[in-house]
């Protein structure tokens, strides 16, 4: 009988399928901590990116969202001053409802982000990333409130074409 279980369970050597989404959960988590920009991947159980231009319009967005989600405003997005983009932090299983839209993309799995160090509040020093709207607690951005405020401001360059070059294919 022993035998049967030992045999049942898997070798010594096989680790469980999910630990290597563990491990990687717990590296980016130590990442966190130490204050470092992280790596993670979209979709799963954290959020998605609805990806826009950073234009004034995009700006004036924000403010609105900032009324909608009332109390501590919006939820968490990212400025990069390196290509002039917003990446604002939506639910998980967004892209997969996303209508499309002309002034926003909506990204999942399998792509990646690296988020910028949470000390990342202000506009850097050298171009890159940094928190528009901190990241706080489990907050994030709703997703279809978001898609009638870009509908209605507009933010413009559109991050279609450029993310048509970099991913390969249409979106």
């Amino acid at each position: 009988m022993m035998n049967r279980l030992v045999r049942e369970a898997g070798g010594p050597c096989e680790p469980a399928a999910d630990m290597a989404d563990l491990a990687e959960l717990l590296r980016n988590l130590l990442a966190v901590t130490r204050r470092e920009d992280t790596p993670v991947r979209l979709g799963g159980n954290l959020f998605d990116v609805v990806v826009t231009s950073s234009s004034f319009r995009a700006r004036a967005a924000v403010d609105v969202m900032d009324a909608i989600q009332g109390e501590g405003g919006c939820g968490p997005a990212i400025e990069d001053t390196r290509d002039g983009s917003f990446y604002w932090l939506v639910p998980p299983g967004t892209d997969e409802r996303w209508p499309q839209h002309t002034h926003a993309v909506c990204l999942g799995a399998p792509y990646r982000i690296t988020l910028p160090s949470l000390d990342s509040t202000s506009w850097p020093s050298v171009p890159g990333p940094y928190w528009y709207r901190p990241s706080r607690s489990d907050r994030l951005v709703p997703a279809f409130p978001l898609w009638k405020t870009l509908a209605r401001h507009q933010p413009e360059p559109t991050p279609h074409a450029a993310f048509e070059k970099r991913l390969g294919g249409a979106l």
